[in-house]
């Protein structure tokens, strides 16, 4: 049986929207034009639905970045997500930006390391950090830390695959044993079509009227 799932990811200064067809990509569209997203996001599904020649009561479900990433960005393609599962009353799945890295790169090295680390700069001295093992279990959940918090997580001897920015300074983390560091932070759509579609067919899905981005930095507020 033929399920399509149709992704947004809405996180980085360009918009992406892809077509899975049972954990594979068939079809992808990116918005050329950066910070876009309320302007493009609609016309890039309509032209991605067009293009498959399929309807959008073919989809299945629809799988959506639910960050971490730019807040107005997050809300776009949250809101455009509901939107359409409301609309087509289709399943809708929230993927995490730390672990589609951190999976991407479990699948394609596997238990050549004990763990994979997703570290994200979010403000100065402030990460976005989420950790699995060799067998992505995730041993630390997805969630905003302090430096000092960063310190404590990453004191171990474990080797480690780190997925980071360039802005992060290894000094911070010298006790960790890293073999290994990927500074690319785009998400892999291959990868992610079967991340997304394992949770669609495990029905793995969310609840829609509570769905939020995951915009992890914590509210500080000023008198």
């Amino acid at each position: 049986m033929v399920q399509y799932l149709l992704h947004i990811d809405t996180s980085a200064d360009n918009a992406i929207v892809a077509l899975n067809c049972n954990g594979i990509i068939q079809y992808t569209k990116l918005n050329n034009e950066v910070r876009n997203h309320a302007g493009s996001i609609n016309l890039l599904i309509e032209s991605l639905i067009a293009e498959a020649n399929i309807s959008f009561t073919d989809l299945s479900g629809i799988a959506v970045c639910g960050g971490p990433g730019s807040y107005t960005g997050l809300r776009i393609g949250l809101s455009t997500a509901k939107g359409l599962c409301y609309a087509l009353d289709k399943p809708m799945i929230i993927d995490n930006k730390l672990a589609l890295l951190s999976y991407q790169s479990f699948k394609k090295y596997g238990d050549k390391f004990e763990q994979y680390i997703t570290l994200i700069t979010a403000r100065t001295k402030e990460f976005f950090i989420a950790v699995y093992d060799n067998e992505f279990n995730c041993t630390v959940e997805p969630q905003h830390i302090t430096e000092d918090q960063l310190i404590q997580i990453t004191n171990t001897t474990k080797t480690t695959f780190l997925t980071t920015d360039s802005e992060i300074s290894l000094d911070e983390i010298q006790s960790l044993k890293i073999i290994q560091i990927e500074k690319n932070l785009n998400i892999d759509s291959d990868q992610w079509a079967i991340y997304a579609f394992n949770r669609f067919v495990c029905h793995d899905i969310e609840i829609l009227s509570t769905s939020e981005p995951f915009y992890l930095k914590q509210v500080y507020t000023h008198k």
